[in-house]
């Protein structure tokens, strides 16, 4: 087992999409350049009223991913065909996150994964990560009727790894989800990048360098 050299934390939550893929501003430029749409179409449609309200029933899985590509697709422009499977196509894993994620549980940390989930069918965007083989607990929004930022879904995730909130580590792309994960005592740190991201908790964690 390697040794986290004394660390004082025991526990990592990482956020899936734009943390453990590929930053979620270069994955949604892609799919802009792809659809031959114009720069910005896809967050002024995110931005949208409409468009957060889909996000946030699909999160909760009250609606089906079926449903929100018809309804995002209406507020772009675009056509519906697997429009989450469209958008989503380059958002190719980070490597060195998840390797330090592995190393980090190697080393005797907890590790998760807390996701606001954008659905599993027709297209699922966690196949092919094997989120449960390679981290202790995985919390995906849709399963639990909750989603970041609410405090609730932090709190089900730290008693799920059985650690507290100080000795604790998020890792997140969204400002408002590490503030609401701050105010439980969580140790925020924002991702964005994923090298300086698996820097900085090899520091943290106090892991070696590969």
């Amino acid at each position: 087992m390697v040794s986290t050299g004394g660390s004082p934390y025991r526990g990592l939550i990482l956020d899936f999409f734009g943390v453990l893929t590929f930053n979620m501003v270069e994955v949604i430029s892609s799919f802009e350049d792809r659809e031959g749409i114009a720069r910005g179409t896809f967050l002024r449609a995110w931005a949208d009223p409409r468009g957060q309200e889909l996000f946030r029933q699909l999160e909760l899985a009250q609606i089906s991913q079926t449903d929100w590509d018809r309804e995002f697709a209406a507020l772009m422009g675009v056509v519906p065909d697997d429009l989450m499977a469209r958008y989503l196509h380059g958002a190719f894993p980070a490597y060195q996150v998840l390797e330090v994620a592995r190393q980090a549980r190697a080393a005797g940390v907890r590790t998760a994964v807390l996701s606001n989930s954008l659905g599993r069918e027709p297209y699922d965007p966690y196949a092919g990560f094997d989120l449960h083989g390679s981290f202790d607990e995985v919390v995906l929004s849709a399963e639990h009727g909750v989603r970041k930022p609410d405090p609730a879904i932090f709190r089900l995730t730290l008693d799920k790894l059985g650690v507290s909130a100080e000795e604790c580590l998020f890792v997140d792309d969204s400002e408002g989800n590490l503030a609401a994960a701050a105010e439980l005592g969580i140790v925020p740190l924002l991702g964005l990048d994923e090298k300086v991201v698996a820097g900085r908790l090899r520091e943290m964690l106090r892991l070696p360098g590969l």
